[in-house]
């Protein structure tokens, strides 16, 4: 994903004293400038403004900032007493064991549409940054750090209007970016070395951290030792390419197409101590040649994305999973093997059989040589409450070895 420059920017109109007045529109989401802007302060009561962002008016707030935070809260509030309305269905039947349960397509449906109705309600309220990322309004937080990390430093001299809920994103992924994420397999790795994984606004964290054991416990394949060079698809943060170079490969060769995730694998590989041994590059999946390892994280959910940060977690049609599976042959060395992490979440959503994964495994010319398993650790896991509980609790994730079937 990468970041628009001002002047690519959309604009967003509306009237002020009297005058038309006009701004840059900014939406990582990719979300459209409403056509329809209002100004809101502390007088709108919280009803008022809900019926007007459920009808598509957005409200570019003009008051006390922590209020304007406040009334986001309202309207979460009443979305969520909406939400809990339309999903209260019959308990699903049980799952019989080793089978999909298909019945959970239709709550994971549901809720998509849920979070997609929220986040379009939520983004209704406005917020103007003057050309510097300053907020001119009473009590604002300063912003301006968060900003240049998400979109660069200023340029131009025009206005421009974030969404609130997408600035409190922002600042959140700032605040992340300073802290970072520890990373326990880093640090069994090299136990006195760095561990914590800083991630980049719009690049997937590393917070499920069982996928990562996996990666650091698996057996090596034996190729390495003839050639000590692997690659990473899709690298994100980085953090598989520096497990990698950790366990002892001489040479990494980790790729992305999104030139903020190359950057936020650059930034930490340098703090880890492993970036002599990884060579980052902007490629669709595979570079040229050949190695003795190649290891993909693909998105784990066969569905449509509805906003670019969502790729990570989201891949319309398993596209990054198949094309995977279906070049990784051809970039293996004799020997060599192909690692695929991959949570079966979707299966028992339904949404992807294992069927279907085996055939694309055999129609590329693979086999399995070895699988390594763990059971996720997040507190969704244990949400009895979440309507995908009986999917999550079930959920396995797999690290499937594979080698060419000669």
């Amino acid at each position: 994903m990468t970041t628009a420059q001002p002047e690519s920017l959309p604009t967003i109109h509306w009237e002020e004293d009297g005058e038309p007045r006009s701004a840059r529109w900014r939406s990582e989401r990719g979300a459209a400038a409403a056509s329809r802007v209002v100004l809101a302060d502390d007088t709108l009561p919280a009803d008022v403004a809900y019926r007007m962002a459920c009808e598509g008016t957005a409200l570019l707030w003009r008051g006390d900032f922590q209020n304007a935070r406040m009334l986001l809260q309202s309207l979460t509030r009443r979305l969520d007493k909406t939400g809990e309305r339309k999903t209260k269905k019959k308990p699903a039947a049980p799952a019989v064991a080793g089978m999909p349960t298909p019945q959970l397509a239709l709550p994971f449906h549901q809720q998509r549409q849920l979070q997609a109705q929220r986040a379009r309600v939520l983004s209704m309220v406005l917020i103007e940054l003057d050309p510097q990322y300053a907020i001119h309004l009473r009590r604002a937080p300063q912003v301006q750090a968060a900003c240049v990390d998400a979109w660069g430093a200023p340029e131009g001299d025009l206005a421009q209007v974030v969404s609130l809920r997408e600035l409190q994103a922002l600042v959140g992924a700032h605040e992340w970016r300073k802290k970072g994420v520890e990373i326990p397999a880093l640090a069994k790795l090299a136990p006195k070395a760095y561990d914590r994984i800083h991630p980049h606004y719009g690049v997937f964290s590393p917070v499920r951290g069982e996928y990562v054991d996996l990666i650091a416990q698996a057996p090596l394949p034996t190729a390495l030792a003839k050639q000590s060079l692997a690659y990473d698809i899709g690298t994100g943060t980085g953090v598989i390419a520096a497990v990698l170079a950790r366990r002892g490969i001489q040479k990494v060769l980790a790729t992305d197409t999104d030139p903020r995730a190359l950057a936020c694998a650059q930034e930490n590989l340098e703090r880890l101590g492993v970036d002599q041994k990884v060579e980052l590059a902007q490629i669709d999946l595979f570079p040229e040649g050949k190695a003795a390892l190649v290891v993909c994280n693909p998105p784990w959910v066969p569905a449509k994305p509805s906003a670019p940060v969502e790729r990570a977690v989201y891949d319309e049609g398993s596209r990054m999973l198949r094309g995977f599976l279906a070049g990784v042959s051809a970039h293996l060395v004799p020997g060599g093997e192909a690692w695929l992490i991959l949570s079966d979440f979707a299966e028992h959503l339904g949404l992807r059989s294992r069927e279907e994964l085996l055939t694309w495994i055999s129609q590329a010319g693979l086999q399995v040589v070895g699988k390594n398993h763990i059971r996720p650790r997040h507190p969704k896991a244990q949400d009895a409450a979440n309507p995908l509980h009986q999917a999550r609790a079930a959920e396995m994730t797999t690290l499937w070895r594979l080698q060419v079937a000669w």
